[in-house]
């Protein structure tokens, strides 16, 4: 994504040379103990995991915004905060903007952990269904819904079709019992990572208060208005977080919670001149 016309040169501020420099190093960290020492110690610890997972620590509503999955994410985000983070910080001055950037990436955080809550609810509810009353009809519903998350998806597609030809058969139970129990594994302990959240409370930010100024997609180089791509930016976001596609593995809703305390955090300010106290 590029921005043009800021006047306001490439210098960075410190609050983002800062958060930039903690990002890379995690990143850096990450790759070490992962691929050099085949430990997944920072995956475990400062990933965000889902409030109904065993691997659920709170401060991970903190620490999972500086961690990235590959190369191509952080350098992404770090040029969202880069473009955007710069001007705001110039803007606002250092103090808001670490604010600013905190409360968007925690509010990132809760919006992705409720949605998150009720879909996990959701499983649970129907898996404690399928252990207590078995049948085709149920298992069906779970991996319909849940069952993406898994490594072994192909092949759980392929015994339900066999179940589904005899529905009544008893003998496919126990095997449908192991799958549910992998399905809710995959989903529960899926792994949240990446400052996405808060560089979208950025880039809201950024459109309120430049509104005219002109932005376009790096993939497709159209200038167009910030009032008007960050909006259909948003609703994007809206239909995929609601559609939840099998291929898609973005937290869509945590890209949407970063835009809503971004957007309530600007109107705030604005309507008090920005005072902080």
């Amino acid at each position: 994504m590029s921005f043009f016309g800021s006047g306001s040169g490439l210098a960075m501020p410190p609050v983002v040379k800062n958060i930039i420099i903690i990002n890379v190093i995690l990143f850096a960290g990450t790759f070490l103990t992962t691929d050099v020492f085949n430990s997944d110690f920072m995956w475990r610890h400062l990933a965000l995991f889902s409030v109904k997972s065993p691997l659920f620590e709170p401060h991970q509503v903190i620490t999972h915004i500086f961690m990235h999955a590959n190369f191509a994410h952080i350098f992404f985000n770090m040029f969202g905060v880069f473009m955007f983070g710069r001007i705001l910080e110039q803007l606002w001055g250092s103090k808001k903007m670490l604010i600013f950037y905190t409360v968007t990436g925690l509010g990132a955080a809760f919006i992705h952990l409720t949605v998150n809550y009720i879909q996990m609810n959701s499983m649970l509810n129907l898996a404690n269904e399928f252990s207590s009353a078995p049948s085709y009809t149920l298992f069906h519903e779970i991996v319909t819904r849940f069952g993406s998350r898994t490594g072994n998806y192909d092949q759980i597609m392929s015994f339900m079709q066999q179940w589904f030809y005899k529905p009544d058969d008893l003998s496919f139970i126990e095997t449908g019992r192991g799958y549910v129990s992998e399905i809710l594994y995959g989903n529960l302990n899926i792994p949240t990572v990446g400052a996405s959240g808060a560089v979208f409370g950025l880039l809201i930010a950024f459109a309120m208060m430049f509104p005219d100024a002109e932005l376009m997609l790096i993939f497709l180089p159209i200038p167009i208005k910030a009032k008007y791509f960050v909006p259909f930016y948003a609703l994007l976001e809206l239909f995929f977080g609601v559609a939840g596609f099998q291929w898609d593995n973005v937290a869509h809703f945590a890209h949407l919670g970063g835009a809503l305390f971004g957007f309530l955090m600007v109107k705030y300010w604005k309507r008090n001149q920005f005072r902080i106290n």
